[in-house]
């Protein structure tokens, strides 16, 4: 399951995807910095990819050559349910 990052909407991501691909919900760009697998808002640069180049902007399209649709829910966010869980057991104990 792929999610926009922009919107949160559930979208498909077909084997044409390219640079000019939009969401068909909220028209945004899809190939973005918040929707690769290696975004990271804790990391240098955002990204966990070492030698990917500086973006200017996270939600414009780019050519970043390591770009890889995240999976799941929106790339580099924590899973805001299991961060909650860790922190209601880390004060329990």
């Amino acid at each position: 399951m792929k999610i926009c990052a922009l919107c949160r909407k559930e979208i498909e991501v077909d084997k044409y995807f390219t640079k000019k691909s939009v969401c068909p919900h909220c028209g945004g760009d899809l190939r973005i910095c918040r929707n690769c697998r290696f975004y990271s808002e804790t990391s240098h640069n955002k990204c966990l990819e070492t030698k990917a180049e500086h973006q200017r902007s996270r939600e414009k399209a780019n050519f970043c050559d390591y770009f890889v649709f995240g999976e799941g829910k929106t790339p580099g966010a924590p899973d805001k349910a299991d961060a909650l869980k860790k922190l209601n057991d880390l004060f329990r104990k």
